[in-house]
């Protein structure tokens, strides 16, 4: 294996890169192949909501609120689901590791948006670019067969409840994790370097506050229509199949919540579902729009409002989800609150 560090000082931009030079999986060479030809690239420009904004400065610390408040509470929620032994069930396994792709994929977007506004430069390198839209790709993909996963987690826990700790046992979690995030960098590595290989003419501005892959395939001024084929049809399987698990899975939990004599068991078993049947409507609710919709549905005003919500809002919102509906992480909370107050008090 084999580490590249490449510096182009082009356009004064420095971009650390580190590939498997040696693989001999095609879409990796691909990726290589395009980074070793970046130099023909020139560099694009991110014409984001900001600079459409009358009042930019004030929106921008709006989004730099909502950006800390994200982390903070993603961070949190991880750090309270390792720290009590109580929460150390594949349920909340799943919810940490969702926490951790949230923290990223805001990650990948805002800070890039936020130091343009303030270094009044909106322009992104044809690497930069690359990466961003790889990153993008591969933590949306994996979120949504994640997704999946934690909807099968619930039918296993609901339905099968003798069974769950066999089923689900941790070497199952970790096996389920591994392919959602090999399934989403797939979808990344499959799609980044066709996108940023075509020729790209006339003005290079992206309609959008970051790299996303139908936003820069518009600057190409060759025929795109057959990689947009290829790209919707990635995003049907990659839509469809976690949504064909979660209605399977759900509908299976429905039926048998019905069958249950106890009304406590019920409700116990709805609340758990509803935390995650919320995050779904929110994804997939964007994710379709963005990627399933026809090009007559579209204009760069409205893609970005939605990138807005599934890329900066929804990291926001899933930890408050998961945390205000969910008496096992307020409690957790609450103890780890108290631990602190009594060390304070100890201290004093």
């Amino acid at each position: 294996m084999n580490i590249i560090i490449w510096m182009s000082t082009g356009q004064s931009d420095f971009t650390l890169v580190g590939f498997f030079t040696q693989s001999k999986h095609p879409a990796l060479l691909a990726m290589v192949n395009w980074m070793s030809n970046y130099t023909g690239q020139s560099d694009f420009t991110l014409v984001g909501f900001l600079n459409q904004s009358k009042q930019p400065v004030l929106l921008a610390v709006v989004i730099f609120m909502v950006f800390l408040m994200a982390l903070s509470g993603n961070v949190l929620l991880i750090l309270l689901i390792h720290s009590d032994i109580r929460l150390h069930t594949p349920m909340y396994f799943f919810i940490s590791q969702l926490s951790l792709m949230d923290m990223m994929y805001i990650s990948v977007t805002v800070p890039k948006m936020l130091m343009d506004q303030v270094l009044g430069s909106h322009k992104i390198s044809a690497a930069a670019c690359g990466i961003q839209m790889f990153l993008y790709m591969t933590l949306g993909g994996s979120e949504c067969f994640l997704l999946g996963a934690m909807s099968y987690d619930r039918y296993v826990a609901i339905c099968h409840p003798l069974r769950y700790p066999v089923l689900m046992n941790h070497r199952v979690c970790l096996l389920l994790m591994s392919v959602c995030w090999f399934l989403g960098s797939l979808d990344g590595f499959m799609l980044t370097p066709v996108t940023m290989t075509f020729p790209f003419c006339g003005s290079h501005e992206i309609h959008h506050f970051f790299c996303e892959s139908p936003a820069v395939t518009k600057l190409s001024c060759s025929d795109t229509r057959l990689y947009e084929t290829l790209m919707y049809l990635c995003c049907v399987l990659m839509l469809l199949i976690p949504v064909a698990v979660i209605s399977s899975s759900y509908s299976f939990i429905l039926l048998t919540v019905h069958r249950m004599n106890s009304a406590e068991g019920r409700k116990k078993a709805l609340a758990t579902c509803s935390s995650h049947m919320t995050v779904v409507i929110l994804y997939y609710g964007a994710a379709f729009y963005t990627y399933m919709l026809p090009a007559s549905f579209h204009t760069p005003e409205k893609d970005m409002m939605v990138s807005v919500f599934y890329t900066i809002l929804t990291p926001l919102l899933n930890p408050l989800i998961y945390s205000l509906r969910n008496k096992n992480v307020t409690d957790a909370l609450k103890k780890l609150l108290s631990a602190k107050h009594l060390f304070q008090e100890t201290v004093k």
